[in-house]
C-alpha cells in the first residue's frame, strides 16, 4: 500500500505557506492563494521521487481535509468582478468616417396584398379523409376472418 502524503496549508495574510511530508522527506513552499497554492502542492509531490506520482495526498487546513476543501472549492467557485470593458483609441470609430448607407428595404407588409380576394386561392382537399379510412378497413377486416 502507497504511503499517504499529507499538504498542510497555513494562511498568512493573502500568500499561503505548504508544507509537504512523505516517503521520508519534508518540502515546503509559499504562494500567492489557495489555489496556486493547492498547484503548488502537485510540484512538491512530484519533487518527493516516482513513487510518490499516485499516491495518496490528504490536503489539510487547520487539521482539518474538510476545512481545506470548503475553502478551495470557495475559492474556485467565487467569481472576479469583470473588469470594465474599454475600447482602445485605435479602435474606436472616427466622428469623419461616414456612415455607410443602408439600401431601403419593402417591408413585408407593402409585399402582400391587403385584401384577401386579391390572393391566390390555397390548395383545396378533393377527398375527405374519413371517406379514404373507410374504404380500407373493410378489406383489411376480410382479409383477417378469411
Amino acid at each position: 500500500m502507497a504511503e499517504p502524503i499529507t499538504a498542510v496549508y497555513v494562511q498568512d495574510d493573502e500568500d499561503w505557506t505548504i508544507t509537504v511530508e512523505g516517503y521520508g522527506k519534508k518540502l515546503t513552499g509559499r504562494a500567492p492563494g489557495i489555489i496556486a497554492a493547492r498547484d503548488s502542492v502537485d510540484q512538491l509531490v512530484e519533487s518527493l521521487g516516482p513513487d510518490a506520482k499516485g499516491a495518496t495526498v490528504v490536503h489539510l487546513l487547520n487539521g482539518s481535509a474538510l476545512e481545506f476543501t470548503a475553502t478551495y472549492m470557495k475559492a474556485r467557485l467565487a467569481r472576479p468582478e469583470p473588469a470594465p470593458l474599454e475600447v482602445p483609441a485605435s479602435e474606436a470609430v472616427s466622428s469623419e468616417a461616414a456612415p455607410a448607407e443602408v439600401p431601403a428595404q419593402q417591408s413585408e407588409e407593402q409585399a402582400k396584398p391587403q385584401n384577401k380576394a386579391s390572393r391566390r386561392p390555397k390548395a383545396k382537399l378533393t377527398a375527405d379523409i374519413g371517406d379514404a379510412l373507410e374504404k380500407k378497413a373493410p378489406a383489411k377486416a376480410a382479409a383477417a376472418h378469411g
